[in-house]
């Protein structure tokens, strides 16, 4: 049978933290742990009136038994409030359950009045095991522990009016108890997804900008890699050359992608408008790129590298054009060509992510083709706020909310 906790790594932490978690995964697992038993058995020792009960009420094989029965129903005490736990309420716990009750309506046979101490161990398995629902049922105990002794008259015992107080008082204190337990566990449970949100939040922001640094760079290499091919024998040096610059784009991009995985990346509009210059180029498309980017919004400036990142690598791979034009404000930036749009083109994934990291920033993405021309547009919006921070990460936009 596996481990309960080997699918979740947040799973040591939950079952450390409360014995309501431990419990439930030791009923899935059938082990149990010494702590499930030496705690509650602790306030055993309060069975010692019972003991005593049966010491001055019986004699001989009668005292015997009545022995024996404290000591069954200690363990089907243990047993009891070990299964009541988690609320699931199998056949061992109905099992332990019954015995108990029935071992304590034997009890005053040997213990007479000091049998009745009992009910308390009884009152914390009600509230256990039904909470609320245990109102009523510690209600009806206390009234048989006040008023049965009184009933025998044998006994010569009047109403035990101690047990009016100790019975319902214990049953509250182990509410209270049972109930910062449960507060426990749904807080463990609420630490636990958010962690669990965290840790797919950076999957999918290390997905995405893999995506964007590979689709670009490797986009930039085979084009550059294809030149190469047709300049060999007409331009041996030049091939070279380009041949050089594959190498030094395969080691950035390397380089790129560990500082990605690590969440350490830098991307600028300058540096990404300067590598898309020699990438258009490469691809034989007229840059009609702006010449610098003071105008814009430093709060954009890495976004719109993203932007513009991706806008190219998508005119590269797609357009059928020879003319790529981007163009910049404070707060928008637009990236045209004049190739053969299609309306019917669904958005990759890289279109995807970029909305992603656009919305996180509370800006807009338009894409598809121009109204005014042929060729495809790509448009981003951003607020026109000069305190904004940009967050270019979904993650850390809900972090911050």
């Amino acid at each position: 049978m596996s481990d309960p906790t080997a699918q979740d790594p947040y799973a040591d932490e939950t079952l450390a933290s409360d014995p309501i978690s431990r419990q439930r995964a030791r009923h899935q697992t059938g082990r149990t742990s010494w702590h499930d038993w030496v705690f509650p058995g602790l306030w055993l020792v309060y069975l010692g009136q019972t003991v005593h009960g049966v010491s001055v009420h019986s004699h001989g094989a009668a005292a015997l038994v009545g022995y024996a029965i404290i000591i069954a129903f200690a363990f089907g005490y243990l047993l009891t409030l070990n299964q009541s736990w988690d609320g699931s309420h199998g056949h061992l716990f109905w099992i332990s359950f019954t015995s108990i009750i029935v071992l304590a309506m034997a009890e005053p046979i040997f213990a007479h009045e000091d049998a009745f101490a009992m009910l308390v161990y009884i009152a914390v398995v009600f509230v256990a095991a039904f909470r609320k629902q245990s109102v009523w049922l510690v209600g009806g105990l206390t009234i048989i522990a006040v008023v049965a002794p009184s009933l025998v008259p044998s006994w010569n015992a009047g109403p035990d009016w101690n047990m009016a107080i100790t019975l319902p008082l214990v049953a509250v204190a182990m509410w209270a108890f049972f109930a910062i337990l449960q507060s426990n566990v749904e807080l463990t449970k609420a630490r636990a997804e958010v962690a669990r949100l965290a840790a797919e939040n950076e999957r999918s922001r290390i997905a995405r900008d893999l995506h964007d640094l590979l689709g670009h760079s490797l986009t930039t290499i085979t084009v550059k890699a294809e030149l190469a091919k047709h300049l060999s024998e007409r331009d041996p040096a030049r091939a070279a050359a380009e041949i050089a610059e594959v190498e030094a784009l395969s080691r950035r991009t390397l380089s790129e992608v560990r500082a990605a995985v690590s969440g350490y990346r830098e991307v600028t509009l300058s540096g990404e408008l300067a590598t898309g210059r020699q990438v258009l180029r490469a691809a034989g498309f007229v840059a009609d790129l702006p010449k610098a980017v003071d105008d814009v919004d430093p709060n954009y400036e890495e976004l719109f590298g993203w932007v513009v990142r991706e806008g190219i690598t998508n005119v590269v791979r797609h357009s059928r054009g020879t003319t790529c034009t981007i163009t910049v404000g404070r707060n928008w930036l637009t990236i045209a060509d004049d190739g053969t749009c299609v309306e019917t083109a669904v958005p990759g994934s890289g279109l995807i992510g970029l909305g992603e990291r656009v919305a996180a920033a509370g800006g807009t993405v338009v894409s598809g083709c121009a109204d005014d021309g042929p060729g495809w547009r790509l448009r981003v919006d951003l607020p026109a706020n000069e305190t904004v921070s940009v967050m270019t990460d979904p993650a850390q936009a809900q972090a911050g909310t």
